[in-house]
């Protein structure tokens, strides 16, 4: 059973930074592509920013030039750096991670953790 633990949520003022990490627990893991998504009260949850295997990102229009995603293999963890963070940013977090257990392929999600951006 792989879980992914989250970390790194908190309160910050508009301006601050964050960083966010997913790690994946089990063991003969390796990482396919990785996500992070975030879902804000009474809105539907969207993609924030994602990484392929290959080092392919892409990121929503709405955090470009302040989020970044990373990934570190060797500890099956995946980061979410976040930079100028605004009130809009406000949103539980969930990583999601493509995975492969001896070379099965699936995918697994983390439980959530709440980033509130305010004053």
């Amino acid at each position: 059973q792989v879980q992914l633990v989250e970390s790194g949520g908190g309160l910050v003022q508009p301006g601050g930074s964050l960083r966010l990490s997913c790690a994946a627990s089990g063991s003969r893991l390796s990482i396919d592509a990785m996500g992070w998504y975030r879902q804000a009260p009474e809105k539907e949850r969207e993609s924030v920013a994602r990484m392929t295997g290959g080092g392919v990102t892409n990121y929503a229009d709405s955090v470009k030039g302040r989020f970044t995603i990373s990934g570190d293999n060797a500890r099956n963890t995946v980061y979410l750096q976040m930079n100028s963070l605004k009130p809009e940013d406000t949103a539980v977090y969930y990583c999601k991670l493509d995975l492969r257990s001896n070379g099965i392929p699936f995918t697994s999600w983390g439980q959530g953790t709440q980033v509130t951006v305010s004053p």
